[in-house]
């Protein structure tokens, strides 16, 4: 018997897309209208309905860090959820009509503040059950950082003591729960206002940065996950045990004290992340068994880039921030 295939409108040949003309602040960004693209061989074109805000979004709308060479104009955006509009030749795992989420190209460019997007088929998932769009959107490259730092870098184990700096933030908040999952204590380093939610989602130990010195007060961790680099690195040493592992999101730059880690016998590693469709689907799992929950804190429409980024790079959000980019 064969299976009905979903009805799936033509892509047109257009498509609007949020791009700049120039590095700089988040005024440069601006929505256009551009031409579609078409998946190439092992490629999928999917209708993009939400793509998520990061970190290596800003600085490569300012710095052109995640750029790869590439001069203005532009699109940014890794994250993506969305329904799959056609497939390019060789492409069996997704059909049109599959809705999918996933991380694609990165560090490559991937142009995700767009209607429109095309990416290999194994970068993408099934979208999780039961997750919106919206939701789904706001998770491949946080969720994935988490998960390949923690699982498959530090390789956690229950029992072990894990500290998570800016443990509120979109990667902070998904490793507390992936090390929940793991059976690990888990530490988190946030405002006081931040540790009610924190402790919902499995924090054991909460430090207020504000009023509190985490490095006075926590010791023999296993693993430290750091996303805020500097004096960071430098006081998170004195945290861990001896054989002990500093997991950094940030590049460890000639000011990383090396010889101090080394003196300490604790290993100290950049990790950077990769499209993995193994560990979206590990993720997809945990969400639908109710054990990983995705925290949006702000949702703008594509038009609102701008106001997107100006928020995100204040530093005080809670979780992730999303762009709707089809209804």
């Amino acid at each position: 018997m064969t299976m009905p295939q979903a009805i799936v409108s033509p892509a047109p040949a257009t498509m609007r897309a949020v791009s700049q003309d120039t590095p700089g602040s988040p005024d440069v960004l601006k929505v256009v209208e551009m031409p579609r693209p078409r998946p190439g061989r092992g490629e999928i074109l999917i209708r993009v309905h939400a793509a998520g805000v990061n970190p290596a979004d800003w600085k490569t709308r300012e710095r052109g860090v995640f750029a790869n060479g590439a001069k203005p104009p532009f699109t940014l955006g890794f994250d993506v959820s969305g329904v799959v509009a056609e497939t390019g030749d060789g492409v069996t795992l997704f059909q049109p009509g599959d809705e999918v989420f996933g991380m694609p190209r990165f560090p490559h460019p991937a142009g995700a503040y767009a209607e429109y997007v095309t990416a290999p088929a194994r970068h993408f998932a099934p979208r999780p059950k039961g997750l919106s769009h919206l939701q789904a959107g706001a998770l491949p490259l946080a969720s994935l950082t988490a998960w390949q730092a923690l699982v498959d870098t530090a390789h956690v184990q229950p029992g072990r003591r894990v500290l998570i700096h800016a443990a509120a933030g979109g990667v902070g908040h998904l490793a507390v729960q992936i090390a929940k999952t793991r059976g690990a204590h888990v530490i988190g380093t946030a405002s006081a206002a931040k540790h009610q939610l924190l402790r919902s989602l499995g924090a054991d130990e909460l430090v207020d940065y504000r009023t509190e010195d985490f490095a006075e007060t926590i010791r023999d961790v296993d693993v430290v996950l750091d996303s805020l680099g500097g004096e960071n690195w430098v006081r998170s040493l004195r945290t861990l045990r001896p054989g002990g592992t500093l997991i950094s999101i940030l590049p460890l730059d000639d000011a990383f004290p090396y010889q101090k880690a080394e003196a300490a016998g604790v290993r100290a590693v950049f990790m950077l992340v990769e499209p993995d469709q193994a560990g979206l689907r590990a993720i997809s799992s945990l969400v639908e068994d109710g054990r990983l929950r995705v925290i949006a804190d702000a949702v703008f429409p594509l038009e609102e880039a701008a106001a997107a980024h100006a928020l995100g790079e204040t530093g005080r959000t809670t979780g992730k921030i999303v762009l709707s980019v089809t209804s």
